[in-house]
């Protein structure tokens, strides 16, 4: 049966026990919304056993780079190859998803429908993404009736809207993103780069935080190799070379060409941090012959700053 959002994601091992937890918590919440399908990539330890009890489809042979870590151009063959949606959405999995994401990308699918005719740049090709809000947990969640209530009250009370760097997901039309590059999942960069592309293409970049609840469920690094976050391993630097440089991986939600508000797609309004992060995009557009560092200590002091201070602290 034909579904309208296919969603796919390559967990982590099963084996820590907190990871596994919130993996299992985040597949949960996916297959609870209505005219969705689940699709879990990758051979990791555990994963065939949870996608035979939640009921979703598994593909193990995804390509994968010299340590294992499957490659998302991959994902994205396997997912185009069998699924018959028209909407798809790669998202990370330690997200809680509520009805008002699918709600939330019908209006958007819907009103990019409508203004097509009237409005060039606003084609049938668009991407989604959000700020997330993150949470800690420390047990299984208990989805009987009203769980959405109670975890929304949760949230809320912990109020830990994630700054607008660091994509979870994107829910794209099937014919996007046709040449993905090698990316290596769970690794920095391909998330902004994904922005990166939409922008370049003129896609209608739509930013939905304020029309949608996702949850990440936080945890530490220890299901990395010596425990770093994601940003400081090699296979980061390789993303980044796959994706064209530093300049490329700089995109966050602050690029975002519409947001998502009251059942209507506007131009997102401007805050500080939107209106440096044109700055930003104006020098380089100007000074392009400039190092990138350079652009950025001017038009992001206040991230400069912390890193003079770190220097410091470890000195």
């Amino acid at each position: 049966m034909k579904k309208t959002i296919t969603f796919f994601s390559a967990p982590k091992p099963f084996t820590n026990p907190h990871i596994a937890m919130i993996q299992r918590n985040a597949i949960k919440s996916w297959t609870l919304l209505k005219d969705v399908e689940v699709i879990l990539l990758g051979n990791e330890t555990g994963l065939a056993e949870v996608a035979q009890e939640f009921g979703v489809k598994h593909f193990p042979n995804v390509k994968v780079n010299e340590s294992g870590v499957p490659l998302i151009s991959s994902m994205f063959e396997i997912v185009r190859d069998n699924s018959n949606s028209e909407l798809l959405c790669i998202i990370n999995a330690d997200m809680i998803l509520m009805d008002d994401f699918v709600e939330a990308a019908m209006e958007c699918n819907s009103l990019l429908s409508q203004k097509q005719k009237r409005a060039s740049a606003l084609q049938k090709k668009f991407v989604l993404l959000s700020q997330r809000w993150d949470y800690d947990i420390t047990s299984p969640i208990d989805f009987a009736n009203g769980w959405e209530l109670k975890l929304r009250k949760n949230v809320e009370e912990q109020n830990q809207l994630h700054r607008p760097a660091g994509s979870d997901f994107f829910l794209f039309p099937k014919k996007c993103y046709q040449d993905i590059p090698d990316f290596t999942i769970g690794r920095a960069g391909w998330d902004n780069w994904m922005i990166y592309k939409a922008r370049k293409e003129n896609w209608a970049v739509i930013d939905c935080t304020p029309s949608m609840m996702i949850v990440h469920q936080n945890h530490d690094y220890s299901h990395l190799p010596n425990g770093k976050p994601h940003y400081e391993h090699p296979e980061t630097n390789v993303n980044i070379q796959l994706a064209g440089g530093q300049a490329n991986i700089r995109y966050t939600i602050l690029d975002s060409s519409h947001q998502l508000r009251d059942g209507k797609l506007a131009r997102p309004k401007m805050t500080y941090a939107r209106f440096m992060r044109g700055v930003e995009l104006f020098l380089r557009k100007i000074f392009f012959f400039l190092p990138e560092n350079m652009i950025e200590n001017i038009a992001r002091p206040k991230r400069w700053k912390k890193r003079i201070q770190k220097i410091v602290n470890r000195k």
